[in-house]
């Protein structure tokens, strides 16, 4: 009864990205980035793939993409985008399947779940010896987050908001150090820690800058002024600088992330 309550509730919450505006887009593609340069070859299971938007890219990169979600509508949106791949509507807590894959993905989901050291166990069950299960959550010490802090529009950097709560339902917040304390605790070996695209702004804010930013002009006072003589996509050029700045600075970053293998015998 308390999964199928579970069930119901992920019904509710919306994840077609394309309804999403262009800060969410830039982000996801630096998602899908991050995950290939962390990934191994060969075969993908996508653990909560929502609406199948970066399962249909991941697609292009492994020989073979398994997706799992909760959502009848969601799997519905992934599968008109993926009709030869397999997908499976259930819980994560529910998924069982005897195929072992060589990279395990849980991409913005552990914020989501009542146990999450349980699901990081149950989702490393699913590894080859040598995969990696690759765990993306939000960072609650994000330098936005700071910010907000500061100026007084957020009390404290781990609080979750009503945006949180209500509209993507999220039941924690995490930093480094505590998404490295589930991983211990889920009795799992961490192979690496990063950051994900350095984010200054509110999503928002990031949205307008992205859409409005004097980017072709040359006016905006980054160390050149005048025509774009070079010709350069100056907003692409941004989004770049702030993933690779992100890799500098983990703890800064929208979205940390955390690579896991089996704990070797």
């Amino acid at each position: 009864m308390k999964l199928m309550k579970e069930k119901n509730l992920q019904e509710t919450f919306v994840w077609d990205r394309t309804q999403y505006n262009e800060y969410n887009t830039v982000l996801a593609g630096f998602q899908v980035k991050s995950c290939l340069e962390n990934s191994r070859p060969g075969s993908l299971l996508d653990l909560a793939c929502g609406d199948g938007t970066l399962t249909e890219i991941f697609s292009k990169h492994f020989s073979e993409v398994v997706g799992v979600d909760a959502s009848g509508t969601h799997l519905d949106l992934a599968k008109q985008k993926l009709p030869n791949s397999e997908f499976h509507e259930c819980l994560i807590e529910d998924f069982e399947t005897n195929e072992r894959f060589d990279t395990v993905l849980l991409l913005m989901i552990l914020e989501h779940v009542n146990d999450p050291i349980a699901l990081i166990k149950h989702a490393a069950k699913f590894l080859k010896n040598d995969g990696v299960l690759i765990i993306h959550v939000p960072n609650e010490e994000a330098i936005n987050r700071d910010i907000a802090v500061k100026m007084g529009s957020l009390k404290e950097l781990g609080e979750l908001t009503p945006y949180d709560l209500e509209i993507v339902g999220h039941r924690r917040s995490y930093s480094i150090d505590s998404l490295n304390d589930d991983v211990k605790k889920a009795g799992l070996h961490l192979e690496k820690n990063g950051g994900i695209f350095y984010k200054m702004l509110s999503t928002a804010q990031m949205d307008w800058f992205l859409k409005n930013g004097l980017w072709d002009s040359g006016e905006f006072g980054w160390g050149r002024v005048g025509p774009n003589e070079e010709g350069k996509d100056w907003k692409k050029e941004f989004c770049e600088a702030c993933y690779e700045i992100g890799k500098e600075r983990p703890r800064d970053c929208n979205v940390i992330y955390a690579c896991v293998k089996k704990n070797e015998l």
